[in-house]
C-alpha cells in the first residue's frame, strides 16, 4: 500500500470511528431522552389520575366516620374460601330447595360449582313457592306498551300461564337438557316462557328481538337448537317489527330447528310453515287445569345461555347455573335495593340481556315482588313517558342506564315536575360508569334529593351486582360517580399489569380474587376460550376488562373498558375519561369520544357532543369545552375537533355504540352491525350511520 493510500485509509477509519462515536452518542442521548420522556409521561399520568380522583371526590358529602361505619356494617371480610362458603350457605338456605347440597363449593380454577348435589327448580322458586305461601292475588306483573295497552297478572295467573306454556312445550318435544331459543319482545309471555322452559329442566337462550336474522342464526347454530319461540310482531316507536319473518330468514335452508312456536299478537296474515310452525295458543288446554311437575335439577344444571360480544367478533355463549345463580341474585337484590313485599319494581332493561334475566325476571320474582314491564322506547310517544309510568303504577324502585338519563337531561326538568314521583324510594344505575353530573341530576330530579342512587357494577359473566351501594346506608356515605364498595362475599381489587394491588388514587385493572355463586359456568362449548379471556391475564384472578380507581376510603370508581383506550402521543387514556371531562361542562348533556389517526401524535380524539335544551352551539362554546378537557385531564388530551349533534347511535337500552362511530369517523366498514353487543336495532343503527356520514361530510372532518 502506498503512503498516500495509507493516509487515505487512516482518514477513512477515523471518519468511520468518529461516525460510530457520533451515532453511539446519539443513541445514548436518545435513550436518555426516552427515559426522561417516560418519567414525564408517568408523572403526567399520575397527575391526571389525581385530578380525576379529586374531581370525583369533590362531589362527595362524606365523612371519615361515616365511611368507617359503612364499611363495618356492609363489608364482610373473609380469610379464605371456608369463610366464603359459610356466608353463601346462609344465603342459599333462603331459597326453596328440593334437596340440600352435599358440598357448598367445588373450586377447580377457573371453574366453580356451587351447592353441589343440591336440587332446585327456578320456576318453582319464582312462582309455585309464592302461591303456596298465599300470595295468589298479589300482582306479579304489570305491563304496558307504547300504544297504551295494559295487562296485569297475579301470581296465581302467572302460575297458571307458566304451567300452560310448559305443557305446550312438552307437546312439541321439549325436555330436560334441550336448549330453547327465545326471540320475543318485552311482553309478559317472554317471562312466562323463560319460566316454563326452566320448569322442564331445559335451558333457555334468549336473543334480543332487535338482532338480525344472521345474528339469530349464529346463536341457533352454536347451540344446535331444535326449538325457537317467537312472536308475529313487536312494537317500537309506532312501527311493527316483523319478528316471525326474521326467524323465517334465520332458519331458512339447512338448520337444526324442528319447531317454531309463535305468540300471535295481531290479526295480520302470517306465513306458517306446515309441520314446523305452530301458534302457541293452539297448544294450550284452555279451560282445563294444566299442571306440569317442575323438574328437580342439580344446582349446577345450566339455567340459561346468554350471548355477549367478544373481541374476536364471535359472540360468547355465557352459561349460568341454577342454584348458585339464583342464590346470588336473590341475595344481591335484597342487599343493594332493600326490596320488600310492598316494593313495586321497574328495571327498564330488555329481557334479552343479563339485566333482563337477573333483575327483571328471576331476582324480583324470587322475592315475590310486583314488577312493571314496558314495551317501547323511553321517549315515545312523549319525552315524559317513563315519568308517566312511575306515577301511574306507583313505582317504588327504578333501575335504568346513565345514557338514558343523559338523554332526559337535555330537556326542561319542568316536564318531570309535572308528574308525582313521590312513590320512589330507591333509584339505581346500570350498564356503564355514571358521570357525577348525571348522578346528581338523577338524585335531584328523579329521586327528589331523598332517594339513594344505587350505582351498580357487574357484568353478564358475573350474573349479578358485584360493587354497589346498599339502599339502607346513609345517603351521606354515597359519592356521586362511585359504585362505592364490593358487596358482601365479593373480594374485588385494582391491580397493575403484574397483578399487584395499586395504591389509592392509581388507575388499574379491576379484578375479582375469589369465586362467587353468580359467576358463569363458562363459555358454551369453549372452555379454553373461557380460560384465555377471563383467567389468563392475572394468575388466580378473574379479569373484568375494566379500568378502575380505588380512593383512600376504599371506594371504587369505574373508568370504562380497558380496551377503549387511546394512545395520544404516548399517553394512554380511556374514552370514558374524556367524555366525563366534556360532560362536566354545564352546557353538555352527553358526549362520545372517538379515536382518529394523527400523523404526529399517532392517535387523537374527536368528540361528538349533545347540548342541553336551549343551549346554542358556537365556536366560543367549543373553546370552553376544550378548556374543560384540559382542566380535568391535561393539554395532551385536547380534542382535535368537537362536533355538536342532535343524536348519537345507541342501543335500545341507551348505550352509545362507539364501534359504529369509530367506523364512520375512520371511513371503514362497521361490519355486521347485528352482532353489536347489547340491544342494537339494525335499522336504527343503519339510519344513524347515514346521518353521521352526512354530518361529517358537511363539517369536513
Amino acid at each position: 500500500m502506498t503512503t498516500n493510500n495509507k493516509i487515505t485509509h487512516k482518514k477513512s477509519c477515523l471518519k468511520k470511528l468518529s461516525g460510530l462515536f457520533f451515532l453511539s452518542m446519539l443513541g445514548l442521548i436518545f435513550m436518555q431522552g426516552c427515559a426522561q420522556q417516560k418519567k414525564r409521561e408517568k408523572k403526567q399520568e399520575k397527575k391526571r389520575e389525581n385530578v380525576i380522583v379529586e374531581k370525583l371526590r369533590s362531589h362527595g358529602e362524606i365523612t371519615k366516620r361515616e365511611v368507617t361505619k359503612t364499611r363495618a356494617s356492609g363489608m364482610k371480610m373473609f380469610n379464605g374460601l371456608l369463610d366464603l362458603e359459610q356466608f353463601w350457605e346462609k344465603q342459599a338456605a333462603k331459597l326453596p330447595w328440593y334437596k340440600k347440597w352435599d358440598k357448598v363449593l367445588e373450586w377447580r380454577e377457573p371453574f366453580a360449582h356451587w351447592f353441589v348435589g343440591g336440587q332446585i327448580n327456578a320456576s318453582y322458586a319464582c312462582v309455585d313457592a309464592h302461591v303456596e305461601a298465599g300470595l295468589n292475588n298479589k300482582v306479579a306483573i304489570y305491563w304496558e306498551d307504547e300504544n297504551g295497552d295494559t295487562r296485569t297478572y297475579t301470581y296465581m295467573e302467572l302460575y297458571v300461564l307458566v304451567n300452560q306454556y310448559a305443557g305446550a312445550l312438552q307437546k312439541i318435544g321439549v325436555k330436560k337438557g334441550d336448549i330453547v331459543v327465545v326471540y320475543l319482545p318485552m311482553i309478559p309471555e317472554a317471562v312466562a316462557i323463560m319460566l316454563a322452559i326452566a320448569r322442564l329442566g331445559a335451558t333457555h337462550s334468549v336473543v334480543f328481538s332487535g338482532f338480525s336474522a344472521a345474528a339469530l342464526r349464529d346463536r341457533i347454530e352454536d347451540g344446535k337448537v331444535k326449538f325457537v319461540v317467537t312472536a308475529d310482531i313487536g312494537f317500537r316507536r309506532g312501527k311493527k317489527l316483523e319478528l316471525k319473518k326474521i326467524v323465517d330468514e334465520a332458519v331458512a335452508g339447512k338448520t337444526s330447528v324442528e319447531k317454531v312456536l309463535v305468540v300471535k299478537r295481531c290479526q295480520d296474515e302470517l306465513m306458517m310453515v306446515q309441520g314446523r310452525d305452530l301458534f302457541l295458543h293452539d297448544l294450550l288446554d284452555v279451560g282445563a287445569v294444566t299442571y306440569v311437575e317442575p323438574e328437580h335439577v342439580e344446582s349446577n344444571h345450566p339455567l340459561f345461555i346468554l350471548y355477549t360480544s367478544g373481541t374476536t367478533g364471535k359472540p360468547k355463549g355465557i352459561m349460568h347455573s341454577t342454584g348458585g345463580y339464583l342464590t346470588y341474585i336473590y341475595s344481591t337484590l335484597k342487599t343493594a335495593f332493600d326490596v320488600n313485599q310492598d316494593s313495586v319494581y321497574w328495571c327498564t332493561a330488555d329481557i334479552g340481556w343479563i339485566t333482563g334475566h337477573s333483575y327483571v325476571t328471576y331476582a324480583p320474582l324470587l322475592h315475590g315482588l310486583s314488577i312493571f314491564m314496558y314495551e317501547g322506547a323511553p321517549d315515545y310517544p312523549a319525552i315524559d313517558q317513563w315519568w308517566k309510568m312511575i306515577e301511574k303504577y306507583g313505582i317504588t324502585i327504578f333501575y335504568t342506564s346513565p345514557t338514558a338519563l343523559r338523554m332526559f337531561m337535555r330537556h326542561d326538568p319542568a316536564l318531570i315536575k309535572q308528574h308525582d314521583l313521590s312513590s320512589l324510594k330507591v333509584i339505581g344505575s346500570v350498564g356503564e360508569p355514571i358521570n357525577p353530573e348525571v348522578w346528581l341530576w338523577y338524585r335531584k330530579y328523579i329521586g327528589n334529593d331523598v332517594c339513594p342512587v344505587i350505582d351498580t357494577w357487574w357484568q353478564t359473566e358475573t350474573g349479578g351486582f358485584m360493587i354497589s351501594p346498599r339502599a339502607e346506608q346513609s345517603i351521606a356515605t354515597l359519592k356521586p360517580g362511585s359504585a362505592t364498595l364490593p358487596l358482601p362475599g365479593i373480594d374485588a381489587d385494582v391491580v397493575d399489569l403484574e397483578g399487584k394491588s395499586v395504591p389509592a388514587g392509581t388507575k388499574g385493572f379491576l379484578v375479582i380474587k375469589k369465586p362467587w355463586p353468580g359467576m358463569t359456568l363458562g363459555i358454551y362449548g369453549d372452555p379454553e376460550r373461557f380460560k384465555e379471556v377471563y383467567w389468563s391475564k392475572f394468575k388466580g384472578m378473574y379479569y373484568s376488562g375494566d379500568y378502575a380507581i380505588k380512593d383512600t376510603d376504599g371506594y371504587f370508581w369505574l373508568l370504562g373498558r380497558a380496551d377503549e383506550v387511546l394512545n395520544i402521543a404516548g399517553h394512554r387514556i380511556g374514552t370514558a375519561e374524556i367524555e366525563s371531562a366534556v360532560v362536566a361542562h354545564r352546557s353538555v348533556a352527553e358526549a362520545a369520544a372517538v379515536p382518529i389517526a394523527d400523523e404526529i401524535k399517532g392517535e387523537n380524539v374527536v368528540v361528538f357532543a349533545i347540548l342541553k335544551a336551549g343551549v346554542n352551539a358556537n365556536d366560543a362554546l367549543k373553546k370552553e369545552i376544550i378548556g374543560s378537557v384540559r382542566k380535568h385531564i391535561g393539554a395532551f388530551a385536547t380534542p382535535a375537533g368537537i362536533y355538536f349533534v342532535d343524536k348519537l347511535p345507541k342501543t335500545r337500552s341507551g348505550k352509545i355504540m362507539r364501534r359504529v362511530l369509530r367506523a364512520v369517523v375512520q371511513g371503514v366498514s362497521v361490519g355486521d352491525i347485528s352482532t353489536l353487543e347489547d340491544e342494537a336495532s339494525v335499522e336504527e343503527v343503519r339510519s344513524t350511520m347515514m346521518h353521521f356520514k352526512t354530518l361529517l361530510q358537511e363539517q369536513k372532518l
